[in-house]
C-alpha cells in the first residue's frame, strides 16, 4: 500500500515569481520597499514550516472523521480546534488583515502564496480563516464604529471566526429570492429570523464566538436583490464590557454530509429572533457582501492551486518509487515516472500548477498596484496619467477575478483526476489519500459562484460592458511579451512566441464573436464558460512565456531553470492549443 508523502511548500517557485518572473521585485513594488521579495520568502518559509508540521498531518484526519453535530454543537475532528488556536495565536490571521482593520497588511502577492500553502496543507481547515478574512474586508469597508470595535477587532486577532450567510432553501444563486427577515427594534438592533443553508464553518468548537454576516430583507424592502441589507449576527451576544453574554437566537439544525472537505462543517442555521447589527446602509447589503464574495473568489483560485499541488506532490512521489513493467527506452527497474504517458501526466499537472500559481501572483499584483494608485503619491503633483493607469490596472484586476476563480478551479479537477490516474488502481483506494484531493477539489467549481456564474460575470460585466476594451488591453500586454520572446533568438523562446501569437489571434477573434451576439444574447451566454476557459488557458500560456523570458536572462543555469523551460514547452504544446479549439466553440454560439 502506498503511503502519503509529506507536504512540501512551494517556496522556490514563489521566490522566482516574486523576484524574476514579472521583471522586478513585486513585493517591494507593492509595499513601497517596506518589504522585499526576500522578506516575503522568509514569511512563506515560516508558513510552510507551520503548515507542514501542524496543518498537513490533520488533512487525512479531517477527511476520515469529519465534523459532527453533537447535542446541537458541531464538534471538529481531533486536533482541528488546537491547530486553529495555534494558527491564530501565531498571528497569521492578523498578518493578512489590512492595516485599516488593525492587521499587519501583508500585500496581496504574499497572501497569494500563503493562501496556496494553507490550502495545500489542509483545505478544509483553511476554509475557516478564508471566510474570516473575507468578512474582515467587508466590515473594514462598511461597518459602523460599534461593529468595528465589538466584532472586527476580535476577527482580526483570530479570537473569533466569521462566516458568509447568503444561501437559503429557495434562494441559491438568485439572491433576490432571499426571505430571511430583519425587523428593526427600538434599541437600534435588528431581529433576524429565517434559515440559511450551506454555511461554511457555520458552527464549530475552535473559537469562543462566531460572527455571521447575514443578508436579509427588511419589512419595507423593495423586491429583488436591491432590497437586501447586511447584518452582523454573533453566535453569542457581547455585553457592554466586551465579555461574551448569552447565546443568540442562532441554532445549528444540521451538518451536511458532503462529497469532500469533510473537515469543514457545512451547516444549516436557523435564526429565530436573533439579534443583529446593521452593516452599511439599509438596502445596501449587496455592496458589503460583494466585498466578501470577491475576496472569497480570489481565495478559491489559491485553494484550487493548493489542492492541485498537493495532489501533484503525492503523484510525483508515488511515480518515482513505483516499479511496474518494462519502460520503453529505459534500463530495467525504472520507476513508472519514466513511462512516456506517466511522464506526460506529471508534466501536464506540473505545467498547469505553475500556470495557476503564477496567475494568482499576477492577479494579486494587479490589485496591489491598483491600491497604490488609489492611495496616490502624496506629493500633490499632477497624477492624471497615473490615475488613468490605475483605473486600467484596477479594471484588469477585476477582469481576472472570474477567470482566476473559474479557470483555476476547473483545472484543479483535471489535475487531481490525473493524479489518481498516475496511481492507477491504487488511486481508487482511499488509504493512499490521493482520492481526497479530487473530492475536495470538486466543490471549488461550485461554491462562491459556479463556473457559469463566473463566466456570466466575465461576459456581461467585464467584456460586453466596455466593448472588449479590457480584453484588448490584456491581449496587448501578451503581445509585448511575444515581442520580447522573439528578440531572444532561442528556439524555445521562438516556439513559445509563435504559439502565443496563434492563441492571441484566436482569443481576439473569439472576443469579436462574443461582442457580435447582439441579436440573440443567449448565443454569448451559451459559450461564456468556454470563453472563460479560453482566457484562463491563454493567461496560463502567458505566465509560462514570462517564465521563459526570466529563465533565459540567467547568465548561468540555476536550480529549477531546466524544469521551468520543460514545463513551458509542454504547456505550449499540450495546453495552449486548446485556445484555438475553444475559440471555434465560441464562434458557434448556442446550438439550437
Amino acid at each position: 500500500m502506498a503511503t502519503q508523502s509529506a507536504y512540501e511548500p512551494p517556496t522556490a517557485d514563489y521566490a522566482f515569481l516574486y523576484e524574476e518572473a514579472f521583471g522586478l521585485d513585486v513585493v517591494a513594488r507593492a509595499t513601497g520597499g517596506a518589504l522585499t521579495a526576500s522578506d516575503a520568502e522568509e514569511v512563506l518559509a515560516g508558513a510552510g514550516s507551520f503548515a507542514a508540521s501542524v496543518l498537513a498531518p490533520l488533512n487525512a484526519v479531517g477527511d476520515r472523521d469529519g465534523a459532527r453535530l453533537v447535542d446541537g454543537q458541531v464538534r471538529m475532528p481531533e486536533g482541528f480546534a488546537a491547530a486553529y488556536r495555534q494558527f491564530a495565536d501565531a498571528g497569521w490571521i492578523s498578518a493578512e488583515a489590512p492595516v485599516s482593520a488593525g492587521g499587519d497588511g501583508l500585500p496581496g502577492v504574499v497572501r497569494a502564496g500563503l493562501g496556496e500553502i494553507w490550502n495545500g496543507s489542509n483545505a478544509a481547515l483553511a476554509l475557516c480563516w478564508l471566510l474570516t478574512a473575507g468578512q474582515i474586508h467587508a466590515l473594514d469597508a462598511f461597518a459602523s464604529p460599534f461593529v468595528r470595535d465589538t466584532f472586527l477587532t476580535k476577527l482580526v486577532s483570530g479570537e473569533w471566526t466569521g462566516t458568509m450567510n447568503l444561501t437559503e432553501p429557495e434562494a441559491g444563486t438568485d439572491l433576490g429570492a432571499i426571505r430571511t427577515l430583519a425587523t428593526p427594534r427600538e434599541d437600534g438592533t435588528w431581529s433576524i429570523s429565517g434559515q440559511k443553508i450551506f454555511i461554511t464553518w457555520g458552527d464549530h468548537d475552535a473559537a469562543e464566538n462566531i460572527v455571521h454576516l447575514v443578508l436579509a430583507r427588511t419589512p419595507d424592502a423593495p423586491a429583488g436583490a436591491k432590497g437586501l441589507s447586511l447584518f452582523v449576527v454573533p453566535r453569542r451576544l457581547v455585553d457592554a464590557d466586551g465579555t461574551l453574554g448569552a447565546r443568540n437566537g442562532v441554532t445549528t439544525v444540521a451538518v451536511e454530509h458532503k462529497l469532500g472537505i469533510h473537515g469543514s462543517p457545512t451547516c444549516v442555521l436557523a435564526y429565530e429572533d436573533a439579534t443583529g447589527f446593521l452593516v452599511g446602509e439599509v438596502h445596501g447589503g449587496l455592496q458589503g457582501m460583494f466585498v466578501m464574495m470577491n475576496s472569497a473568489r480570489i481565495a478559491m483560485g489559491f485553494q484550487a492551486t493548493g489542492i492541485s499541488d498537493r495532489a501533484l506532490q503525492q503523484a510525483n512521489a508515488y511515480a518515482h518509487e513505483r516499479i511496474q513493467g518494462p519502460v520503453i527506452g529505459r534500463e530495467p527497474g525504472a520507476p513508472i515516472a519514466e513511462h512516456p504517458d506517466v511522464r506526460r501526466l506529471l508534466l501536464s499537472m506540473s505545467s498547469r500548477v505553475f500556470a495557476m500559481r503564477a496567475l494568482g501572483v499576477f492577479v494579486s499584483d494587479l490589485f496591489d498596484r491598483a491600491a497604490l494608485a488609489r492611495a496616490g503619491d502624496g506629493t500633490g503633483a499632477d497624477t492624471r496619467g497615473a490615475d488613468a493607469a490605475g483605473r486600467g490596472t484596477r479594471a484588469l484586476a477585476e477582469f481576472f477575478v472570474p477567470i482566476l476563480k473559474g479557470w483555476a478551479t476547473e483545472e484543479a479537477l483535471t489535475v487531481t483526476s490525473d493524479a489518481i490516474q498516475v496511481f492507477g488502481g491504487m488511486g481508487f483506494i482511499e488509504e493512499t489519500g490521493i482520492a481526497q484531493h479530487y473530492r475536495d477539489a470538486r466543490i471549488t467549481t461550485i461554491y462562491e459562484g459556479t463556473t457559469a456564474i463566473q463566466s456570466n460575470d466575465l461576459l456581461g460585466r467585464k467584456v460586453v460592458r466596455d466593448g472588449g476594451a479590457t480584453a484588448q488591453a490584456l491581449f496587448a500586454q501578451i503581445n509585448e511579451t511575444i515581442s520580447v520572446l522573439d528578440g531572444l533568438e532561442h528556439p524555445l523562446a521562438a516556439r513559445t512566441g509563435q504559439r502565443l501569437v496563434r492563441a492571441v489571434e484566436a482569443a481576439e477573434a473569439a472576443t469579436v464573436s462574443l461582442l457580435g451576439f447582439t441579436e440573440n444574447p443567449r448565443d454569448g451566454y451559451a459559450v461564456s464558460v468556454p470563453y472563460l476557459m479560453l482566457l484562463g488557458t491563454l493567461a496560463g500560456g502567458w505566465m509560462h512565456g514570462l517564465a521563459v523570458v526570466a529563465v533565459l536572462a540567467h547568465q548561468h543555469e540555476e536550480d529549477g531553470d531546466a524544469q521551468r523551460l520543460v514545463a513551458a514547452d509542454f504547456y505550449g504544446a499540450h495546453h495552449l492549443p486548446r485556445v484555438q479549439a475553444l475559440a471555434e466553440t465560441v464562434h458557434a454560439g448556442e446550438i439550437a
